[in-house]
């Protein structure tokens, strides 16, 4: 009797538990999506930033380069004629 009767309240302590429903984990779940959402949008907008600022910088050296460039040439050019 005693085993039937801890089966039966086994049995009914399962059922009452049960499981998560969609409604739950998408409770706890969105959330987290936003936030998440939020900081990859933060991350790539300064990842983005500190790309272009890297290209910028990679524009002026090469600038600054052709113009060595040109001064070298020319500075060649003069002790060729000499």
């Amino acid at each position: 009797m005693k085993k039937v009767f801890l089966m039966c309240a086994s049995f009914a302590l399962f059922l009452s538990v049960g499981c998560a429903s969609k409604d739950y984990v998408r409770q706890q779940v969105d959330p987290l999506v936003d936030r998440i959402s939020k900081l990859e949008a933060e991350k790539n907008d300064d990842c983005c930033a500190k790309a272009e600022a890297a290209a910028a910088t990679a524009r002026r050296a090469e600038e600054a380069a052709n113009k060595c460039r040109q001064v070298c040439e020319k500075s060649f050019d003069l002790h060729q004629q000499k």
